[in-house]
């Protein structure tokens, strides 16, 4: 007797009609969105780093209308105070008491607008909330919305006016996206047709805050053979030694490219995890979270010769 699909039909029909139509409103990127769907179905946050104007913004809102989910957008900026995103406790005279007004990150989606323009202290606001789903303002703790999903947009760290995202807030990043120019006819189409910002008005949801939670059930159920786990480690402990890497991936670095190669298997109609759906995230994955030296070709040529350097049994 064959096991239970993973995914009902109906509930698959409702997946690939949401990837469908963000694909529709964020042109030419379809390798992109797939992995953008596999950080949220994992649990994570995705972090995008690319030049302003390529459609960072335009992703995370074609996300938030698709699958029905709250959304604050919050612009970064150089005198942004935690206080901004977390929300603050105002002294109410009638009750005689503190009353606690939340800030936007009390939602389900987050764009968190240029995050390397704020200062590391309110950078690192967002790390509690990332962990936990929770906030602590003055000694109480606030539970954030089910499902919370951050999208951070970055601008490359020599441009002006940035700060680098400290190791332990890239560290909350399951995935580091880098967009890049359209092709000529993704382009074309684009500026041939109407503007992103009216289509993603006029879009509807495909799915529900509800249908995404249980989506995220899914992925767990998602079989992880110990061959496979054997060949996670093979790569864990290649980082460790590989040549132009000072630090190397952390079991929980680990723990990430499990869960993306997990919520991969759903998005593609797979029961179990293969050695190329770990492949397909990796650099995403691993790459914002290599040490390297600086002389070296960079962190995302290092995870991809450390994906050479290993092979599969």
């Amino acid at each position: 007797m064959e096991p239970p699909a993973i995914l009902s039909d109906p509930q698959r029909t409702a997946l690939e009609a949401a990837m469908a139509q963000v694909n529709r409103l964020v042109l030419g990127k379809a390798r992109q969105v797939e992995l953008a769907f596999a950080c949220l179905l994992a649990g994570g946050h995705l972090l995008i780093e690319d030049l302003p104007g390529l459609g960072k913004t335009t992703l995370a809102r074609s996300l938030a209308v698709t699958l029905g989910l709250r959304f604050q957008r919050m612009q970064f900026t150089a005198d942004l105070l935690p206080s901004d995103i977390l929300g603050v406790s105002v002294f109410d005279q009638g009750g005689q008491r503190f009353v606690f007004h939340p800030g936007p990150v009390f939602t389900q989606l987050l764009l968190a607008d240029e995050i390397n323009r704020a200062p590391p202290r309110t950078q690192s606001a967002l790390l509690e909330a990332m962990a936990e789903q929770q906030v602590t303002v003055d000694g109480h703790t606030h539970a954030l919305p089910a499902p919370f999903f951050v999208i951070a947009t970055q601008n490359p760290v020599d441009l002006a006016g940035t700060f680098p995202l400290p190791d332990s807030q890239l560290d909350r990043f399951l995935m580091r996206l880098v967009l890049g120019y359209p092709d000529p006819a993704a382009e074309r189409d684009m500026l041939a047709g109407r503007d992103r910002q009216t289509l993603i008005a006029a879009a509807s949801a495909v799915l529900s805050a509800e249908q995404v939670l249980e989506l995220r059930a899914a992925v767990e159920r998602i079989h992880v053979s110990a061959r496979l786990i054997a060949y996670l480690q093979a790569l864990l402990a290649e980082s460790r030694r590989h040549e132009g890497v000072r630090v190397g991936l952390s079991p929980r670095a680990g723990l990430a490219l499990l869960r993306a190669g997990k919520a991969l298997a759903l998005l593609r109609g797979m029961d179990h995890v293969t050695p190329e759906l770990v492949q397909d995230a990796f650099v995403e994955v691993a790459a914002h979270r290599l040490a390297v030296d600086a002389e070296g070709p960079g962190a995302e040529q290092a995870a991809r010769d450390i994906l050479e350097a290993v092979a599969v049994d």
